[in-house]
Order: structure tokens, then sequence, then C-alpha cells
């Protein structure tokens, strides 16, 4: 700058020059795309229809508890939550699981920083857990699976935060988050194991000597103490429920390299450069921060594939490791002749994730995602050995339930209101359950019974069995040998809903024995 500049000009200048810094900064550039995921729910929100387990979770949230069948009590609350605030319309549902991803994006965007990444760094992180399609898939429902990445990503964060700064209190936010990331599910442990094992393995060992680690531990562990006891009361039916699953061989089981293919084509192909960068990285000098969630990372991928867990189990984990990986670039690629490989590291993973966006995210019509489904020739994962019709088991899992609904509520008003007040709509399964209790009452419905997961520890309430509304039975044996009588009043078929769920709804007059009774005979976990 010129020495005879007025000083006006000089101070209007780099006032300039802080405002465009500002609006180009790391923090902005990860703001903008945390934003972007909620002009996507504001697009896809309320599209299609309500997904099969988002209507078993609203019946949870009118039996509120420290537990239930498949999941810890969290999602439970949540829905209890929004059931007394906001409503439970599809805009409203889907407004959590929007906010979390969005909160992920930026959470991985400062991870990166504090491991101590620039603009670029932060960018790439937040732009990969945008972009992964399966974040995009999770941020779009109400599950437990919309959460964990979220509450897994502020873990790291602390962890780091430990590491750089010697804030032996962070381990109480550790293990606070810890204790409340097991209220929504089980599967961090085999993390936290892992990051028990980075702790020994590394410098952060230290902290075993200090009482801030222990103290963390233990505030974990009160915090998820009551679910404990709440499964320890009910006999630990997760523990039966995923033993079941696995014997019934309904789970698709990958070989290792089959899984390591599915995780690649889950976080949009493109994105495992940063992968393979964070794996690097943290073990390298330059990346000892991360080691110790590096380890973690390791830790918890190997146990998943061993159990042959289902290959999203590992998603929740992605946005710690796109932010070490996006790190990891960086300082490989600092040379003037590599910095090419940013840049178009970002387009790969935008470019790929947008052709895969219409297979994980309802933003198409019905025909036109079919239509791009037959041209593209790419699939939905499929977790579950599910025949599928016209659309994947994800998108026909939102059609067909109110259209059922509807179907049982025309028959059960005919009846008389002396057979109304003894007949039970019992469902077979938390989907046909679920939606009855959600769309039911504006059609004169009762609540359902079932003794599927948790409605099975809900009970028969007051019914005996003397008359009954069958959903979800594909043997009509069933009737013949446990009814007086029973007649077909309908079927539960719809076009684009799963053809596996297109079954007969029976009418059963004469249930020969007592439910109150054979109640506990009649549990079935799968």
């Amino acid at each position: 700058m010129s020495a005879g500049m007025p000083l006006a000009v000089l101070t209007r200048q780099h006032a300039e020059e802080r405002n465009r810094a500002r609006w180009t900064s790391g923090i902005t550039l990860v703001l903008v795309l945390a934003g972007l995921r909620l002009v996507v729910y504001a697009v896809a929100g309320p599209n299609y229809g309500y997904f099969r387990d988002e209507l078993y979770y609203l019946a949870c949230g009118e039996h509120p508890a420290w537990g239930y069948v498949d999941q810890p009590p969290m999602i439970g609350w949540l829905a209890w939550l929004l059931q007394h605030t906001i409503g439970t319309s599809l805009y409203a549902l889907r407004l959590l699981p929007a906010l979390a991803h969005a909160g992920s994006i930026f959470l991985a965007g400062m991870l990166a920083r504090e491991l101590g990444g620039r603009r670029w760094a932060m960018f790439l992180a937040a732009l990969a857990t945008l972009m992964a399609p399966i974040g995009l898939a999770f941020g779009h429902l109400f599950t437990m699976n919309a959460f964990d990445p979220l509450l897994w990503v502020a873990i790291a964060y602390c962890v780091v935060r430990i590491v750089n700064t010697g804030n032996q209190r962070l381990w109480l936010a550790v293990g606070g988050l810890t204790g409340i990331t097991l209220l929504n599910k089980y599967g961090i442990a085999f993390w936290i194991v892992g990051l028990i094992v980075g702790v020994v393995l590394t410098p952060l060992r230290s902290s075993l000597k200090q009482k801030w680690f222990w103290l963390g531990c233990l505030l974990g562990a009160a915090i998820c103490l009551p679910n404990f006891l709440w499964q320890w009361k009910h006999h630990f039916p997760f523990l039966e429920l995923m033993r079941n699953v696995r014997e019934s061989g309904r789970d698709v089981v990958l070989g290792p390299l089959g899984f390591l293919k599915a995780q690649l084509e889950m976080i949009g192909f493109a994105a495992g450069i940063l992968v393979i960068a964070s794996v690097i990285y943290g073990f390298t000098k330059a990346g000892r921060s991360y080691r110790t969630l590096n380890c973690a990372f390791l830790v918890f991928l190997l146990a998943i594939m061993g159990l042959h867990g289902k290959t999203y189990y590992v998603a929740a984990v992605y946005p710690i490791v796109f932010a070490g990986g996006a790190v990891g670039l960086g300082a490989a690629t600092q040379k003037r002749g590599w910095v090419w490989v940013k840049p178009l590291t970002a387009v790969l993973i935008a470019a790929i994730s947008l052709i895969y966006a219409p297979m994980i995210v309802p933003i198409l019509p019905v025909d036109k995602f079919i239509a791009y489904e037959e041209k593209m020739g790419i699939h939905q994962q499929k977790f579950e050995h599910q025949r599928e019709g016209k659309l994947p088991q994800l998108y026909a899992d939102m059609f067909g339930w109110e259209q059922m609904v509807q179907k049982v509520a025309a028959y059960y008003n005919t009846l008389s209101p002396e057979e109304k007040a003894k007949t039970a709509i019992f469902a077979n399964n938390y989907g046909d359950a679920g939606a009855i209790d959600f769309f039911g009452p504006k059609y004169g419905l009762p609540k359902s019974i079932g003794n599927h997961q948790s409605y099975w520890i809900w009970g028969p309430r007051q019914y005996t069995g003397e008359s009954l509304i069958v959903l979800g039975d594909d043997d009509e044996r069933n009737m013949q040998t446990k009814c007086a009588s029973y007649s077909i009043i309908g079927t539960a078929e719809y076009p684009l809903s799963r053809p596996d769920e297109w079954l007969n709804i029976y009418h059963c007059r004469g249930f020969k024995w007592n439910l109150q009774e054979i109640w506990p005979k009649t549990k079935h976990f799968n």
C-alpha cells in the first residue's frame, strides 16, 4: 500500500478484506453446506408417506418407557415430544432428523478444524458428510439412525479437544454424550471399545491416571443404567431379538470384500478417498491428534464386519472419518503440483452423490423415480431378504398403510356397537399395528394389539379373543384351526407397497384360547 494513502481509505480496505475473509471462511462454508441439508428437507420432507418404522416409533411415543424390545428409549421419548409440541405431520416428524444431519455436517467441519485442517479440509469434511448417500437417507427418516452421527462426532470432537488442550474435565462431556448415545442406539458400544483401545495405545493413556476419565465413565454408566435395568426386568428382550434375527437368516450377510464394497457405495465411492486418507493420516506424526479416533474406527469396522452386522451399522462413524481424511488429504497435497486433488475430490463426491440422490431421498415423483432407476441401472442396497415389487424396500415401506387402515375401518364400522366393543384389531407385525394406531383414530378404529416386538409387552389390554380382526397373517390354516369361524374381509394389497405384505385381512370369531391367559406364549421377536 502507498505510504501516502489516507487513513480512511486504509481502514475501509481492511474492513473489506475482513468481510471477504468472513464470507469465504471455513466456518461459513460449513454453515452453507449445513443449510443446504435443510433445503433438501424442505423439498423432500413430506414426499411419499410415513415409513414403517416411523409409525412404530410413534406408537412407542404413546408408551414412554426406559426401553423397548428392539431399541433404547430415546426415539420413543422424541416421538412423545413431537406428539405434545409441533405434531406428527411428515414435515414435523422429519424436522429432527434433518436438523441432526445438518448438525453432524457442521461438527464434521469443526472437527476437521480441531485436527489442524484449514478451509479446504473443513469444506471437504462437511461436503462428504452432506453428500454421503447413507447420510442423506438417515437424515430423511425419523429413526434412531438419524441421531447417531451427530452424537458420535460430538464425542470425537471432545476427545480431540482433550488431546489438543489437555483439559481432562472434557471426559465428563465424553461420558455424558456416550450415555445419551447409548439411550439412542447400542452400536456405539463397539466404537467405545475401540476408543478405549486407542486411549491405551496412545499418549492419551495418561488420562487413565486422572479422576476425570473415570468420572466420565461413571456418568455415562449412570445415564444408561435405567435402560439396562429395564432390559434386565424384561429378561433382555433385545438380546433375544438379535439371536432370533441371526437364526432366521433375515439379514443379508456379506463377506469381507462385499462388506467393504457396500461401505464404498453407502458413502458415494469418491468419499472413499477420504477414508483411505484418514487411516493413513492416523499413523503419521502429523496425525497424532487423530490416532485414538483412527484406532476406534478400525476396531469398530472390524467388529461389525466380523459379527456380520448390517452394512449401515458403520454409517454413524463416517463424519468422524471424513474429518480426519480431509485433514490428511490436505497434508498430503500441500505441494503446489497436487493442489488440484482437493477440488477434484470435492467435485467427484458431489457428482456421484447427486447421481445416487434420487435412490435414497424421495425427490422424484414415483413414476419418474422408476424410470430413473431403470435408466441408470443402479439400485438401493438390500439389507434384508425381502421380495420387492415396483419400488425398493426403503420406498415401498412408505406406501399402503392408510389404504389398509381404510379397508379395516370400512368393515369394522359395519359391526354393531356391541361387537365393536369386544373386537380387537390384532397385528402380526409392528408396521400394521403402528398404521392402525396412527391412522385409525380418524376412521373410528381402536388402538391395535399385537405380538410383535414391543407390542407384545404392551399386552392385549381388555380383549379376550372373542372377536379379532387379524392383520399380517399369511396362512389361512391358522384361521381354520384357531377360530370357531372366520371370514376374509379384504387384503392389504397396494400397488406400490411391498408384495410380501399383500396379505389377507381376517375377522376371527371365537378364538379358541383366552388372550389374557395365552398372551405370554404369543411373543414374536424378530
